[in-house]
């Protein structure tokens, strides 16, 4: 869905103000005979999960295409009789948690709650979030092997209460099989398939349901929706922007016209030169196409930013060209307006509005010094 920045305008006021209220579900889910539906939780953006919260203090978390549900039960709730079928209870304080999904890490931490995290499918090094970072190196929280390869041993060591996996899950579906046997439940997290960048930030009212912290969630949410409000007041630059990079194997990887990303740029004033490339029915937010497809769709933008979270960031033309020669005939290459994103991009998935902001400037030549830019970087 493209957000638009009269449809934006419109909303913010219920993202911003209405912060714990709820709003009845058009369609409530069934009652079981302990558990009684009260009203669906309010989501302004979010499409890739719901929350409906029951008369015990009971809130149910759907992540539809992920064919999960998971019962949040306050800390202290009897344990239930009964279990609604295809249903996960899991009983709070939701502890010791393996976080593999590295863009869910940041959610953590606006909600003051990386203590709740035991086990990192990312190593130290990985890290480019210097309070997770800390942690690893100070043994707070643990490596505990990629998402294809768990520590499974430490993993029940930990006592882990929930692994926190993104969609590359699938590839390995065995081991998603395996950590369930041991009765560990597994959350595959979809944030990164939401189409606008609200809708991303808004995955933190999950986590805030799933940690007890709902009102915080709201409130870091509420703040960063206020700060993208003025950008959309703004009009258009007009300026044409492409975002991509180039594979190992000689390919360029672009989002997709109704990716976040795509709409972020368009929220900033721009336009995507991708106009046409959409959703081709495989949920994938990117797709890679040949070099001299890249090279006719970007030869005449007036931005190019190079996606330096996948294969490596670049900081010369040069290098930029030995990738893709056929890039050095491009108007945006032959002005110097190239830019590259810093490698922290993706982990800092509640700092999309500081992106936005970034993308403002570029568009608009307010770029006095690198100084004010959060995640791009000129390419010289």
């Amino acid at each position: 869905m493209k957000l638009t920045r009269a449809q934006f305008l419109k909303a913010l006021p219920a993202a911003a103000l209405v912060l714990a209220g709820c709003t009845a579900a058009p369609t409530a889910p069934a009652d079981t005979d302990e558990l009684v539906f009260d009203h669906a939780y309010p989501l302004d953006y979010a499409t890739q999960f719901t929350a409906d919260c029951y008369a015990d203090g009971s809130t149910l978390l759907t992540i539809p295409d992920a064919q999960a549900k998971f019962l949040i039960r306050p800390e202290g709730a009897a344990t239930l009789r009964t279990v609604p079928e295809g249903v996960t209870v899991l009983q709070q304080p939701v502890q010791n948690i393996y976080l593999v999904s590295t863009s869910a890490m940041d959610l953590f931490l606006h909600l003051d709650a990386l203590d709740s995290i035991a086990l990192s499918g990312t190593r130290a090094e990985g890290w480019y979030l210097d309070e997770a970072k800390q942690a690893m190196q100070a043994g707070r929280i643990a490596y505990a092997g990629k998402y294809s390869a768990p520590d499974y041993e430490r993993i029940l060591t930990a006592e882990c209460g929930l692994a926190v996996e993104n969609t590359m899950i699938y590839h390995t579906p065995e081991v998603k099989e395996q950590l369930e046997r041991f009765s560990i439940p597994v959350l595959v997290e979809r944030s990164s398939y939401e189409s606008s960048p609200l809708a991303r930030m808004e995955w933190i009212k999950l986590y805030g349901i799933l940690l007890g912290k709902e009102t915080l969630a709201e409130e870091v949410f509420a703040q960063q929706a206020q700060r993208i409000a003025p950008l959309l007041k703004q009009p258009s630059t007009g300026k044409r922007c492409a975002f991509f990079s180039i594979t190992s194997s000689g390919l360029a990887t672009v989002r997709k016209s109704g990716d976040y990303v795509a709409q972020m740029i368009g929220m900033a004033g721009g336009e995507y030169v991708f106009t046409a490339l959409t959703d081709s029915g495989n949920s994938l937010s990117t797709m890679n196409i040949p070099l001299e497809d890249l090279y006719a769709g970007v030869k005449d933008a007036d931005v190019l930013i190079y996606n330096g979270t996948i294969e490596g960031t670049i900081s010369t033309k040069e290098e930029l060209l030995a990738r893709c020669a056929l890039l050095a005939e491009c108007k945006a290459v032959q002005s110097g307006d190239i830019w590259c994103t810093t490698p922290s991009f993706f982990q800092q998935s509640m700092a999309l509005a500081d992106f936005m902001l970034d993308l403002h400037a570029v568009f608009t030549g307010e770029t006095a010094s690198p100084d004010t830019l959060h995640f791009l970087t000129r390419i010289i």
